[in-house]
């Protein structure tokens, strides 16, 4: 998932299990955190996986160099 803050123009980078939750605990629910104090996040690109290892994979590309260019292509 990749999230982005408009109020502070923050991007966000994660996976997990259940996006429903984590989205809500990134915007509603988590009382201390890095994401807490750029909320609100809106979804900007969600993609599902069949495997943990790809998951995190993907996670991994995102945050490379290659991966930060592609992600600022995508129109927020």
């Amino acid at each position: 998932m990749f999230l982005f803050s408009e109020s502070s123009g923050k991007h966000y980078t994660g996976f997990t299990s259940d996006f429903e939750s984590r989205f809500q605990s990134h915007n509603e629910l988590g009382t201390k955190g890095w994401t807490k104090a750029y909320r609100p996040w809106k979804v900007v690109l969600l993609e599902e996986f069949q495997t943990k290892a790809e998951a995190l994979a993907r996670e991994k590309w995102l945050k490379s160099g290659v991966g930060r260019s592609f992600i600022k292509s995508l129109d927020h």
